[in-house]
């Protein structure tokens, strides 16, 4: 009886042991095969350390491939608090001398004795030579527990080079300005990251068990800008605004055939390398958060749509009086004088606000609005930029007599400069108007394209009533013109003046002695390239936009068709009477 109750016994027992070396073995072929990725992530969990691997953030070009923006190897240095503690001011003194001002030391012991922390962040965004300085001292004194997490760093080797056009980052992935932020998504890319097991060191257990995320690449950028004439057009600039006290000054140069900008140029401006002025009046692209009144540059557009009308033509007979009163207000012209005979050229040649107001007396104001609408003021330009600001454009219903008047001559309406560049590009262009880009494409890491200009072309004006303006246009820079210092030697230059009181912001007033002063021109006029648009802001001095605007126009102009090989044509400039 006894002999049988033991061999039950036994029977039960060999049984349990079986099934439980049965469940055992199961479980290591899950662990070793079927799960063997999970479960070696749960196994190194308690002891991980996870390191990200930075996506390099795509360069930006310029037209020929050159690199005005790259990116750099950098390190950020992070801690274990639980492992620094103990020996936290001599780590923070290594750290010190190695880094110098990048860390303050007490600060620095503060966070490596970080109470109830496994990870901070000692310092972001450190040389990676330097780095490896840092941690080979510690290293070598048997200091475990800060590592070296890598980065990627922002380089602008033009320095202040396009600086309002090019941006600039926060951080390594937030682009905050200019194109790094229009296309922060596309230059990002994705970050990998590798999770390993550390020993009680620090130190990574070579032979445990790693997961691993491989990391994508930002794609590269290629602009339209010529790096060469924007260098140029950036220096010319500065040159003007410093040496005529203006508040700042903006130039930019579009190839009429595509829309591409070739070169936005603004003074002051930053350097994106160094963090120099940085501040929020030269960080901001002012072709495009700042409107301005554009004075007589509009009167090509209120010409454009009378000649699109069939009102007017180059040579078209107009009375100017010596003055007009409207709504309570006289206006005059710059320069005084009586009743004249002036031709329609001669208006524009001359830039006679009266003969404006004369000619634009034949459109209604609802049909004047529809013409601006068209030629885009009052809206968004579409250049791929951000932060712009749509200026204003009053309401036809909203119209008064003055509205009318002052309006055919540029003021009492806000603009920024890209619309106007789109706006007499439009003129240039024999009508059409199209969408200014300054970027060609995305690269991504295997060299595929991705095409970003999408430029639309709208017809605005018919190609003879362009045609008329620019007959007008080209007596401006002739020797009885307004600019005769923007014409170039052996080119058919076309352009326009523009002077307009500036508006005090706080009281919407103008301030009288305070102006915006302005060039705007193609060329060559009869077979356009380029359009350049220059504005100064508030010089000191009475100088009008042919004067300071003008010459700075010719000299950009005159690099930019020499930069791209346009020949003169060899025509001579058709002869616009001015009076009658």
């Amino acid at each position: 009886m006894q002999r049988d109750f033991s061999r039950g016994r036994l029977r039960v027992l060999t049984v349990c042991f079986s099934v439980l070396f049965v469940v055992f073995a199961l479980r290591l072929v899950q662990i070793q095969g079927i799960d063997s990725q999970a479960y070696a992530a749960k196994a190194i969990d308690a002891g991980a350390r996870k390191t990200v691997i930075p996506a390099p953030r795509g360069d930006i070009l310029d037209r020929n491939g050159e690199a005005m923006v790259s990116s750099t190897a950098g390190t950020s240095l992070t801690a274990d608090p639980y492992l620094t503690g103990p020996n936290a001011p001599k780590i923070a003194k290594i750290l010190t001398e190695e880094l110098g001002d990048r860390i303050d030391y007490f600060d620095t012991v503060e966070l490596l004795r970080k109470p109830e922390s496994r990870f901070v962040y000692v310092t972001k965004n450190v040389p990676a030579y330097s780095a490896k300085k840092a941690l080979s001292a510690l290293s070598e004194a048997s200091l475990p527990g800060v590592f070296g997490e890598g980065v990627s760093l922002r380089k602008y080797p033009g320095g202040s080079l396009a600086a309002n056009v090019l941006g600039i980052t926060e951080g390594e992935r937030n682009g905050i300005a200019g194109l790094e932020k229009q296309y922060n998504d596309l230059l990002t890319g994705t970050n990998g990251a590798e999770t390993y097991e550390i020993a009680a060191t620090g130190q990574r257990i070579p032979s445990a068990a790693s997961t691993l995320k491989e990391m994508t690449p930002g794609q590269d950028i290629q602009t339209t800008i010529d790096r060469e004439l924007q260098w140029y057009s950036d220096q010319r600039l500065a040159d003007v605004v410093k040496s005529s006290g203006a508040d700042y000054g903006l130039a930019i140069t579009m190839d009429i055939r595509t829309c591409e900008i070739v070169q936005m140029s603004q003074a002051p401006t930053y350097n994106p390398d160094t963090r120099e002025n940085v501040k929020s009046e030269t960080l901001v692209n002012r072709a495009l958060s700042n409107v301005y009144e554009p004075g007589s540059v509009m009167k090509l557009v209120t010409m454009a749509a009378l000649a699109d009308m069939g009102k007017i033509k180059a040579d078209t007979k107009i009375k100017v009086p010596s003055s007009i009163r409207v709504d309570g207000f006289t206006i005059g012209d710059y320069w005084d004088h009586g009743s004249l005979n002036m031709t329609a050229g001669g208006v524009i040649s001359l830039s006679s606000n009266l003969g404006t107001i004369v000619a634009a007396q034949q459109m209604s104001d609802s049909v004047f609005h529809s013409y601006l609408t068209k030629f885009g003021f009052g809206q968004l330009s579409g250049v791929d930029l951000p932060e712009e600001t749509r200026g204003l454009v009053t309401p036809a219903r909203d119209w008064t007599r003055s509205k009318h008047a002052t309006t055919s001559f540029g003021q009492g309406i806000s603009v920024n400069a890209v619309q106007i560049v789109r706006a007499v590009g439009a003129i240039a262009n024999g009508g059409e108007m199209c969408t200014p880009s300054i970027a060609q494409s995305a690269v991504d890491a295997d060299g595929k394209k991705t095409d970003l200009n999408d430029a639309k072309t709208t017809r605005v004006v018919s190609r003879e009533a362009a045609s008329e303006v620019t007959r007008m246009m080209e007596g401006v820079t002739a020797d009885n013109g307004t600019a005769k210092g923007a014409h170039i030697e052996g080119y058919r230059v076309a352009g326009k003046t523009g002077t307009a009181w500036r508006v005090n912001p706080k009281t919407g007033r103008y301030v009288r002695g305070q102006n915006t002063v302005s060039f705007v021109g193609f060329a060559p006029a009869d077979r356009p390239r380029f359009l350049t648009y220059v504005v100064i802001d508030n010089p000191p001095s009475n100088a009008g936009g042919g004067s300071l605007a003008g010459p700075v126009f010719k000299d950009i102009m005159s690099m930019a068709l020499e930069r791209f090989g346009v020949p003169p044509t060899g025509s001579k400039p058709p002869k616009v009477e001015h009076y009658w």
